[in-house]
């Protein structure tokens, strides 16, 4: 949503109405059924007024938080984010996997079963005309695999991406929206977050943050290194007591209320939660400076993204 403009955001329904949902942790339920169980305000939430203004809202959040990683005088950032089977798949699909090539590529859009608008869309994550090779700070990925290997983290590891192939639209976000091409060295963190038997606990992404922070911290050099979650809260269901749960434990660094999170309530989009977790453990001694929710629905039944921004330094 936050790649499409602001004509296109009713035209998802081309395709949520043909998904499944996971409604609030539970079974599989049709678009249909989500329809007749809509929020009995759902109309106003679709007016186009509301609309507008959510949508210019939120793109003035990603240049706030675009401003704010560009300028925090970074020597590194790691960027924790999920691969929906973009470049792993049911023949290797690791929990955790940390890349730790010289580079990382960002390859054009070549393929894409949707309309022309979301087709659009998707290709803002990717470079518009030919690939390119972006700095990964290798030595600091291999850091972090002995650090945590060592606080009994089963770590994979990656040095390449297969040929004619790219980094997903988790990364490629970061890359082309929030450091608008930016040469600022990376180090990938892939958390399986979508995909059944092996999907880490929140508790354990919080556990991983916390040890990734601690590896930072024995680093060393002087270098200033940041962490990001590229990720939505709720969706494709918005889902608002759900996200109003996770922004309180990251408001208040609460470890037990993110492990009280039922697991069933972080599956299809909502599981990306799974990275904020993992970053809020890595940030926990930093200070909360912003955060803001924006429910996006885009649907008579309810189905959206629950946008939320937030910094801490």
């Amino acid at each position: 949503m936050l790649n499409a403009p602001l004509q296109d955001w009713p035209r998802f329904i081309d395709r949520d109405q043909h998904r499944q949902y996971i409604e609030l942790g539970g079974p599989p339920i049709s678009y249909e059924q989500l329809l007749a169980q809509a929020p009995k305000d759902i109309a106003e939430q679709l007016e186009p007024q509301i609309l507008a203004d959510r949508y210019t809202r939120a793109q003035a959040e990603v240049e706030k938080l675009g401003q704010t990683l560009r300028g925090a005088e970074l020597d590194a950032l790691i960027i924790v984010g999920d691969d929906q089977k973009e470049r792993y798949h049911d023949d290797n699909m690791p929990s955790i996997l940390i890349y730790r090539g010289q580079t990382i590529r960002n390859t054009p859009l070549t393929e894409h079963p949707g309309p022309d608008w979301a087709r659009a869309a998707s290709a803002r994550y990717y470079e518009p005309e030919v690939p390119r090779e972006y700095p990964v700070q290798a030595a600091l990925a291999n850091h972090l695999v002995e650090f945590l290997m060592g606080r009994e983290f089963d770590i994979s590891v990656a040095d390449r991406i297969a040929q004619g192939k790219g980094e997903g639209h988790a990364f490629g976000f970061v890359h082309r929206r929030l450091l608008q091409g930016s040469s600022l060295p990376v180090v990938p963190i892939f958390l399986n977050t979508y995909y059944p038997p092996n999907q880490p606990s929140p508790v354990r992404c919080y556990k991983l943050g916390q040890a990734i922070a601690a590896a930072v911290k024995e680093w060393p050099g002087q270098e200033r290194i940041g962490i990001i979650a590229s990720g939505g809260l709720s969706h494709f269901l918005v889902d608002e007591p759900l996200d109003q749960r996770v922004m309180d434990a990251l408001r208040q660094q609460d470890e037990a209320a993110f492990a009280a999170i039922p697991r069933n309530k972080l599956n299809s989009g909502n599981s990306e939660i799974r990275n904020w977790i993992c970053m809020a453990g890595a940030a926990r001694h930093l200070s909360l400076q912003q955060m803001s929710y924006i429910p996006a629905y885009r649907t008579p039944a309810g189905t959206g993204t629950g946008l939320c921004f937030a910094a801490w330094q």
